[in-house]
C-alpha cells in the first residue's frame, strides 16, 4: 500500500468534497452546479483561487468571507474533510480497481444525500433517480455469486433489482400503515425513492440489514433529541441522513456484519 497514494487519495478527496459542498447548497434550490462560478452569499462576490483552497482556505480566513467577514457555514470544511477521509479510507481498504471507483461513487452520492436531508428536509429525486441509474449500470460489473446461507445464490444484477424492490416495498408498506395511523404522511415518498436506491446500491439481502442499521441510528438519536428537547414529538426527522450512515456502513462492512449476526 502506497502513502504516496493515500495522500493523493486524501487531496482528490479534499476537492471532490469541494465540489460536493456545491451540489449541497445549489441542488434544493434548483440552480446550476456549474454557473455562476463560487461567491459569497452574504455579499455575492466571486470567489477568487485564494478563497477555494479545500480546509486550507477556511483557516487562513478563520472562518470568515475575506471581503464581507460574513462567518462560511462550518459545513463547508466538514464535508471537505470527511470526503477526504473516505477516500483515503476506500484506497486503503480496497486498493487500486474497479470496486473502489464504485464506492468513490457511491461514497459522494450519499454525503450529497446525507447533508442535503439534514439541512432541508428533503430528498431531491434529482439526486436519487441518476443515483439509481449509476448502481443498476455498476451491478453488471459485479457478476460474482454471492451466497448468504439460507437465501439462495444471487448475481450482482439480480441482487441489486431484488434488493431495490424490497427496498421500495418496505418503505411504501410504512407509509401507508402511518398514514392509516396518524392520518397524514409520516414519511415522504423521497424515503421510498432513497431505499430503492439503497437496495440497488447494496443489493439482497443487505438492504434488510441497512434499513435495520438505518432505524436503529435514527432510533437513538431521537432520543437524544427529545431528551435535550431538540426537537419535539412531532418534528420530522431527516431519515435519509440516518439512511445514507447505514448505506455506507452496508456498503463497506455488510458482509461481515451479516454472516456475524445470521448464527
Amino acid at each position: 500500500m502506497s502513502l504516496i497514494l493515500i495522500l493523493v487519495f486524501a487531496l482528490l478527496g479534499l476537492f471532490v468534497g469541494s465540489f460536493l459542498n456545491v451540489c449541497i447548497d445549489r441542488l434544493p434550490r434548483r440552480q446550476s452546479i456549474i454557473t455562476p462560478p463560487s461567491h459569497c452569499p452574504g455579499c455575492n462576490q466571486k470567489l477568487a483561487v485564494l478563497d477555494l483552497i479545500p480546509l486550507i482556505s477556511f483557516l487562513s480566513l478563520r472562518g470568515r468571507c475575506r471581503y464581507c467577514q460574513s462567518p462560511i457555514p462550518i459545513r463547508l470544511p466538514l464535508v471537505e474533510g470527511i470526503t477526504a477521509l473516505l477516500f483515503e479510507f476506500l484506497y486503503w481498504k480496497f486498493g487500486l480497481g474497479l470496486e473502489l471507483g464504485m464506492f468513490l461513487v457511491y461514497i459522494c452520492l450519499l454525503i450529497i444525500i446525507f447533508f442535503i436531508d439534514l439541512e432541508n428536509q428533503l430528498v431531491l429525486d434529482r439526486v436519487t433517480y441518476p443515483g439509481m441509474a449509476i448502481a443498476f449500470a455498476f451491478s453488471f460489473f459485479r457478476p460474482e455469486v454471492k451466497t448468504f446461507s439460507f437465501f439462495w445464490p444471487v448475481l450482482g444484477v439480480e441482487s441489486a433489482l431484488l434488493g431495490g424492490a424490497i427496498g421500495a416495498a418496505i418503505y411504501t408498506i410504512i407509509i401507508k400503515i402511518t398514514r392509516v395511523i396518524y392520518g397524514r404522511d409520516a414519511m415522504g415518498w423521497g424515503d421510498m425513492k432513497m431505499a430503492a436506491l439503497i437496495g440497488l446500491m447494496v443489493g439482497f439481502p443487505l438492504v434488510i440489514e441497512a434499513l435495520l442499521l438505518s432505524w436503529i441510528a435514527g432510533g437513538v438519536v431521537a432520543v437524544f433529541w427529545l431528551v435535550l428537547r431538540l426537537k419535539r414529538r412531532k418534528d420530522m426527522m431527516p431519515a435519509a441522513t440516518f439512511m445514507a450512515v447505514a448505506t455506507m456502513v452496508s456498503l463497506i462492512w455488510g458482509q461481515v456484519i451479516y454472516t456475524w449476526w445470521l448464527p
